[in-house]
């Protein structure tokens, strides 16, 4: 996951860019002309929508995002450009058609109620001296792209002429294609590299009931053969992923809460892109989106992931190294910010664990039963050897913090360097500080920084001393 962090892919998407517009109020009476609600609006708020979201979901991986569409010559057009260029993305090839009305989606919501949606919008397929201009810009720019993205969300700029135009051209010039689809005929989409249908748009354009295995990889093959993919995928939902190469590899979802799947088609696209731009094949990038997807269907609304998220989050399903888990000071506080913001309670504790036992892994065990999320400060080689002696630490700190960051109850271990963990506790302020018990009538480091303090009692009989003198008792 580290290595994704180091790239800034160059992606161009094409498709129906519109915008989502939001009017939030409150509903306390019954209009008199008419049986309907009178809301009173408080706010609005606009965000990007359709392949805009995509676009919102590169960005946030940290990919350098192109767009190309067709909008209208109206208010709404002059908005949406100006969102797309408040963060950063190249519009130069969004081409203005006088007789299209820009899309715009409005939403009337009143106590967390949506009750009314109105769209503006044209649905007609864009005019063919649109395509042309796009095809002439792309013609001298494709090559400089990494992934090309289509969007299509069936408002008619994504034409049969425009789709294969540009699949045309970046073959030429060696760049993939990946297409979200719509409807129910995909050729306009042949010779992408991959299509991302969900299972119910795959069956429609395949003609096969998907009920198990084989109706699966049925569809897959036909998807593949009848659009001259270079790989075949499948969105299966609550199932995961589905892909088809030279076999059918299913990869199952990792959500953990599932709160809205608004977008999710969208974050999973925008995840493989960047993954495959990066250099990760269709295995590793299926899976990158299958977390990716599993971040934010735990969100409210259209919602995007960064490589942080996802890496946090895979770490706290324990499908990752160790490595994942150990963070410097500066990690550790974005990570505590994006926990408590989201309502996590936040446990720390501290300690040498030089030779890990069996005391340990209880003592872990129910500190972490204390909260959401555990993290453990864990002292450096000097700082052990000035409270412990010269002959200790046994471990070295990179073996004890990858031994500890292993345990299903530790989600991430902080290395400190300094005698106690006063700074790092200041820092992270947790809701639970843990120590042992034998810290009982004394006074305990950085209690002033957290809510509430807990002692946990010792295994008897267990502990790094003992184990050492154990073995030495027995050595020759």
């Amino acid at each position: 996951m580290q290595e994704l962090k180091k790239f800034e892919p160059k992606i161009l998407v094409v498709g129906d860019l519109m915008i989502d517009h939001y009017l939030w109020g409150s509903c306390e009476r019954i209009s008199p002309e008419a049986p309907v609600q009178v809301v009173d609006i408080s706010r609005e708020t606009t965000v990007l929508g359709g392949a805009g979201n995509v676009i919102n979901n590169l960005k946030a991986l940290g990919a350098k995002v192109s767009v190309s569409s067709v909008i209208g010559d109206d208010e709404s057009g002059i908005e949406l450009v100006a969102m797309l260029r408040a963060i950063d993305v190249e519009t130069q090839n969004i081409i203005i058609q006088n007789d299209r009305k820009t899309s715009k989606k409005s939403r009337v919501i009143a106590v967390s109620q949506q009750i009314l949606r109105y769209d503006q919008e044209s649905k007609n397929e864009i005019q063919s001296e649109s395509v042309r201009k796009i095809l002439d810009a792309l013609s001298h720019s494709i090559a400089a792209y990494d992934m090309v993205v289509l969007s299509d969300y069936g408002k008619g700029v994504l034409t049969n002429a425009l789709c294969q135009g540009i699949i045309k051209l970046a073959h030429e010039k060696g760049v993939k294609v990946l297409v979200d689809p719509k409807g129910t005929d995909f050729s306009k989409y042949k010779g992408a590299y991959l299509l991302t249908p969900n299972k119910k748009e795959a069956m429609l354009a395949t003609k096969i009931d998907i009920t198990d295995k084989e109706s699966l990889k049925a569809a897959l093959i036909k998807l593949k053969s009848d659009c001259d993919l270079g790989i075949s995928l499948i969105t299966l939902s609550e199932d995961g992923i589905a892909t088809y190469d030279e076999k059918m590899s299913v990869f199952p979802t990792v959500a953990k809460e599932v709160f809205d799947v608004t977008g999710a088609g969208d974050t999973v696209i925008a995840s493989i892109a960047f993954a495959l731009s990066a250099g990760k094949n269709i295995q590793e990038s299926a899976k990158f989106a299958n977390l990716a997807a599993g971040v934010v269907v735990g969100k409210i609304g259209s919602a995007t992931v960064s490589i942080n998220e996802i890496e946090e989050y895979e770490a706290s399903l324990h499908k990752s190294t160790s490595d994942a888990h150990i963070k410097s000071f500066e990690d550790i506080k974005i990570i505590v910010n994006r926990y408590r913001n989201n309502g996590k309670k936040v446990v720390f504790t501290n300690g040498c664990f030089d030779i890990l036992h069996v005391g340990h892994v209880k003592y872990l065990q129910e500190a972490k039963s204390f909260g959401d999320l555990l993290i453990v400060g864990l002292n450096s080689d000097e700082s052990v050897s000035r409270l412990k002696g010269p002959t200790r630490p046994i471990n070295s700190a990179s073996d004890r913090a990858y031994l500890l960051a292993a345990l299903e109850a530790v989600d991430f271990v902080v290395p400190f360097s300094e005698d106690t963990p006063h700074n790092l506790i200041k820092m992270i302020e947790p809701d639970v500080l843990v120590k042992g018990g034998d810290y009982e009538g004394k006074e305990v480091v950085g209690t002033q920084f957290a809510k509430e303090l807990k002692l946990v009692a010792f295994v008897n009989g267990k502990s790094t001393t003992k184990t050492i003198e154990k073995i030495q008792g027995t050595s020759c």
